[in-house]
């Protein structure tokens, strides 16, 4: 399975392959240094497990680098690296479909973790993006007060899923993805897309394999 790093530094590139190699051999690393590299990198490779971007590209910058990868490859789930490791910058990623954050002094271990984290249907992201008041409740209440459908919307939602690509992917109309949201935030306590990832990340959420 692979795993694309959008990054335009070589030294970068170079220690995330010796990571991998390291904390996750099972995944290979393909590499692209821009955004246009990566859209043709994905298109020759059917089994991305998933992207790690860095923010700060020659060809892009900011949440517009993230903006232009969803725009290009709206299927792939994407776990932004930044310097940059600021709440409001790691809420506008959330904001804008990415379904995880690593602040790039991040340790080793603690990639591999967030890696896995995301990969098993949770969220990582770091702790300065959860200092707000946690929902009274725990990841198995929240399962289990959902329907099968709706943990398959939110499987999608923490993917970074549109509700648009969530319709595609359950055969939905956009209108009965909207009412399954709004279940799924009263669930958690919250009010909207970005709100819901948090908590999901608050709480440690892992939703069942397969939903």
């Amino acid at each position: 399975m692979n795993v694309l790093l959008i990054d335009d530094h070589a030294l970068f590139r170079e220690a995330l392959v010796l990571l991998f190699a390291h904390h996750l051999p099972e995944f290979r690393l393909l590499e692209a240094d821009n955004i246009g590299q990566a859209v043709e990198v994905a298109r020759e490779h059917g089994d991305i497990a998933l992207v790690l971007l860095d923010l700060g590209l020659a060809d892009s910058h900011g949440m517009a680098s993230l903006a232009a990868l969803r725009d290009a490859l709206p299927e792939l789930t994407v776990v932004v690296l930044s310097a940059d490791a600021r709440r409001d910058t790691i809420v506008a990623a959330i904001d804008a479909g990415a379904a995880g954050f690593v602040p790039k002094v991040a340790r080793g271990t603690e990639l591999a973790d967030a890696l896995r984290t995301v990969l098993d249907g949770g969220v990582y992201l770091p702790a300065q993006a959860l200092a707000t008041d946690a929902p009274g409740t725990d990841d198995a209440t929240v399962i289990d007060a959902l329907s099968p459908r709706q943990v398959q919307v939110l499987q999608l939602l923490l993917q970074g899923k549109s509700n648009k690509l969530i319709g595609r992917a359950l055969d939905l109309s956009e209108s009965t993805v909207k009412t399954h949201l709004l279940a799924i935030f009263r669930r958690l306590e919250v009010n909207s897309r970005t709100q819901a990832v948090l908590a999901a990340a608050r709480l440690g959420l892992r939703l069942p394999q397969g939903a």
